[in-house]
């Protein structure tokens, strides 16, 4: 018995033995590296991920059937223009030199072509695009899926926002629908169609990179850029082409890549469907995009310089200066503000304030939600049009301002006293190669008559240039109080 009791605590600790040694040497590793293994069972996810497995997808995802939808919604755009001769128009056009020396013999002009990509969206033959890919063009050929040639017209363009519509004759023609851009994710697929370098019905994929993007590409203080970020492969050619969601919903117009060689290193931009579907509606609607105009001065802060202004918050835009006059300044919103919200919708950066106002119209009240003196309040504003304005403008209004080169703006109420004059317009972003620079106008000259008639808004500015022709004489006053008089020529 002694010895059966030896023998079998010789085989208890023996295995006991056997069993230290399998969890401390053999037994394999049932965690990742580097990653912390959550509290409980390593086949129960956390917490905060449980809510999100749900909707991640079990299988790869297939883009066949929305790349057969789109393709067929999408066109070829084929353009011609001729090439201006600057050196000629700014020589040899010289009147002077024409009366003493002869008139020079014009250079032959070169005709160029470019190509891009447009979007149907409607069965009658509208179509979205770049207004760089149709700006200046003579001719403009859409060339459908299917091989079917059309020449197309331009309905509008607007050149804020980089897009433009033009038509062809048909009917019964394949579209995309607009989808909600604001309800686009960061990750989610994407697809870009579109005719990179002329191959026709190209689709790439990728995902949404970012949102809200402005890379400072069209310039102006008017430009709206707040653009969706792909990885989504786009070249040239793919400007004006689709970007669209899996379910086959036109959610951007693609417009531009961001690279040091020309072609695609990753990042690709798209106007997004929310802003183009306002623009179009303009353009039907009223031939011209209606912009509602807060009225400010705006840029980005960041923590650093929030706390050298004394503020606790930093998320928004930060108002820089206030348009006197203009609708921030009539709802009280004053420089150092930071503006959070927009009728309800919270604005982290500029630019999706920009994106937000670019969807209203003049006349149209929002509410606007801004941080100040470290409390948060409310103000109504109403948006006024590029002239001051509440009422909605006209293509004649905007025509002959682009032919004029500049923007005007009511003169603020301090300066009319510092000057001692009664009324006057304000000259500002006066355009290199148009009218009024070619005159000598500069950027603050503020126009207090017009042909001896005295002019005391920009509207009324406009109007009066429309209805005259041939030779005007402006006559103003610049900041320094130093009077100008200039001679411009009107068609």
């Amino acid at each position: 018995m002694k010895k059966f009791l030896n023998l079998l605590l010789a085989a208890i600790l023996g295995g006991a033995v056997t069993l230290t040694a399998y969890e401390f040497f053999l037994r394999p590793e049932t965690a990742v590296q580097g990653i912390s293994a959550p509290q409980g069972s390593l086949n129960q996810p956390p917490a905060t991920l449980a809510r999100y497995m749900t909707k991640l997808p079990t299988t790869l995802p297939d883009f066949t059937l929305v790349s057969e939808m789109t393709v067929n919604a999408v066109v070829h755009i084929r353009t011609r223009y001729e090439r201006r001769n600057p050196v000629y128009d700014e020589f040899f056009s010289d009147p002077f030199r024409d009366f003493f020396f002869g008139p020079r013999q014009r250079p032959q002009q070169r005709q160029m072509e470019a190509s891009g990509s447009g979007v149907i969206i409607s069965e009658d033959g509208y179509i979205v695009t770049n207004n760089h890919v149709v700006a200046e063009a003579d001719l403009i050929e859409v060339t459908l899926n299917d091989n079917r040639i059309y020449d197309a017209v331009i309905v509008g363009t607007d050149p804020t926002t980089d897009l433009a519509l033009i038509r062809i004759e048909e009917r019964g023609l394949p579209y995309l629908v607009f989808g909600d851009s604001d309800e686009v994710r960061i990750g989610e697929w994407v697809l870009a169609v579109g005719n990179p370098f002329n191959l026709t019905s190209t689709v790439t994929a990728g995902i949404v990179s970012a949102k809200g993007r402005n890379i400072n590409i069209l310039g102006g203080d008017t430009a709206i850029e707040s653009f969706i970020q792909t990885d989504a492969a786009v070249n040239r050619g793919n400007s004006g082409g689709a970007l669209v969601n899996t379910q086959g919903d036109l959610i951007g117009i693609n417009a531009a890549i961001a690279s040091t060689t020309g072609t695609f290193t990753g990042y690709s931009f798209a106007i997004p469907s929310n802003i183009a579907s306002k623009v179009v509606e303009d353009l039907i609607e009223f031939g011209e995009v209606q912009r509602g105009m807060l009225g400010v001065t705006i840029r980005e802060l960041n923590s650093r310089e929030a706390e050298e202004k004394g503020l606790q918050r930093f998320r928004g835009a930060y108002v820089e200066r206030v348009t006197e006059g203009g609708a921030a300044d009539e709802a009280g919103i004053r420089e150092g503000d930071i503006i959070t919200g927009i009728d309800g919708q919270t604005i982290r950066n500029p630019s999706e304030l920009l994106e937000t106002l670019g969807r209203r119209r003049p006349g149209d009240e929002v509410t606007v939600k801004l941080y100040r003196d470290g409390r948060e309040r409310d103000a109504r504003a109403t948006l006024k049009n590029i002239y001051g304005e509440r009422s909605l403008v006209t293509r004649e209004e905007v025509s002959a301002v682009e032919n004029l080169g500049a923007r005007f703006e009511a003169v603020p109420q301090t300066d009319l006293e510092r000057l001692d004059i009664e009324q006057g317009v304000l000259v500002t972003g006066v355009v290199r190669g148009k009218l009024f620079a070619n005159a000598g106008i500069r950027d603050g000259f503020i126009i207090t008559h017009l042909d001896n008639e005295p002019v005391g808004s920009p509207q009324q500015l406009t109007q009066m240039i429309r209805d005259k022709s041939g030779g005007i004489l402006i006559e103003g006053v610049y900041p320094n109080g130093r009077r100008g008089y200039y001679g411009i020529g009107i068609r």
